[in-house]
């Protein structure tokens, strides 16, 4: 089987050539299910150019540990030319709040300078579009030409067009859902309790630079085998060793498929709060959407044969919904042996149908 090598080089694929990142700091902001913020800073990036009647953007929701930089992570989708066409289309992508990578999070000063920590209030899914709507006033962005996302971000796009249904045209969700399964919530709280029993989490008080990287790496581990496939592991790992011949008959590095996930889980430390790690995996498990009977948009889903972790009935339950409502929907099977990755991978298949979506009337 043919692997995109890309699938195993997350890290270096996503991050950006240069921080080009911009900041909106905005007013108070209480949360929906209590806490207020004094102030919100909002991280976001943006490619393209709004045309005169500023009719053209599309918003592109990121993932679980994903940022505002979209054309990164998103490449083979969004930029010039591509399905989500940077040369026709306003782009924007936005770091969620409680997120790590410059909009406020646990990690960020209150008013007196100290780290929130777990100070912060949680926060959901609908915060996080609620933010989000403020940046887009800001812009003078009245109404989305369309709201896109996967996973997390599938979520956040999915939200969009039942909590300001009047400002959303179009909705692609790939590889995502309206509620989390038993076994998803059971990912998310195995990653949190990784990092909460390190003995260097302090109940989420770590002082900067010294936050609990061995449980934050564990986490990171589990998230990508979840993302994978057994195929695409079997691929590119089978059972080979790691720089050897033969056993040692150690608990160091045997197998090459320990030294990616290790190497993976360490890197991840540098880029990723562990705070924040909990707030937004607890965000994506409290949402549970049940009705689209609100919304005034037209959908694209799209699912994957291999993903395990966001498995095609849940893209299938989402199309139902849409069709309940009376909503044009259609809901795309793409056979791919890359596991939920695929979503972020997939140009070509994926690509096809959202460049479709995205020119119809």
């Amino acid at each position: 089987m043919q692997i995109d090598p890309a699938l195993f080089e997350e890290n270096e694929r996503t991050a950006p050539v240069a921080d080009e990142r911009q900041f909106l700091v905005t007013g108070p902001y209480r949360c929906e299910v209590g806490g207020e913020l004094p102030q919100v800073t909002i991280a976001y990036e943006t490619w393209g150019q709004l045309n005169d009647d500023r009719s053209n953007a599309i918003l592109a929701c990121h993932a679980l540990t994903g940022d505002a930089h979209a054309i990164g992570w998103w490449e083979r989708l969004i930029g010039p030319g591509k399905p989500i066409d940077t040369d026709t289309h306003f782009v924007i992508g936005v770091n969620v709040l409680g997120g790590c990578q410059g909009s406020t999070g646990p990690a960020s000063l209150d008013s007196e300078g100290k780290r929130y920590s777990l100070r912060f209030p949680i926060v959901t899914v609908g915060d996080m579009v609620e933010i989000q709507a403020r940046l887009l006033d800001s812009l003078g962005i009245e109404r989305l030409f369309a709201v896109a996302g996967g996973s997390m971000g599938g979520m956040q796009a999915l939200e969009w067009t039942v909590r300001f249904p009047h400002r959303v045209g179009k909705a692609f969700i790939t590889a995502s859902c309206a509620a989390h399964s038993a076994m998803q919530i059971g990912f998310n709280e195995t990653a949190r309790q990784a990092v909460m029993q390190d003995p260097r989490w302090m109940g989420g008080d770590y002082p900067d630079g010294e936050q609990p990287d061995g449980g934050l790496s564990v986490a990171r581990m589990l998230g990508h085998l979840s993302f994978l496939s057994d195929a695409a592991f079997t691929a590119k790992f089978g059972r080979r060793l790691q720089d050897k011949e033969r056993f040692d008959y150690t608990f160091d590095t045997e197998f090459q498929v320990e030294s990616y996930l290790r190497y993976q889980g360490a890197k991840f430390t540098k880029r990723f709060d562990a705070n924040s790690l909990l707030y937004v995996t607890r965000a994506i498990d409290y949402y549970d959407l049940r009705s689209l009977e609100s919304s005034q948009a037209e959908y694209l889903f799209v699912s994957f044969t291999s993903d395990w972790l966001y498995p095609t009935y849940q893209s299938e339950a989402m199309h139902q919904m849409a069709l309940t409502a009376g909503r044009p929907t259609k809901h795309v099977v793409i056979d791919l042996p890359y596991g939920h990755d695929a979503f972020l991978l997939d140009g070509e298949h994926q690509g096809a149908h959202v460049r479709a979506f995205l020119a119809a009337e």
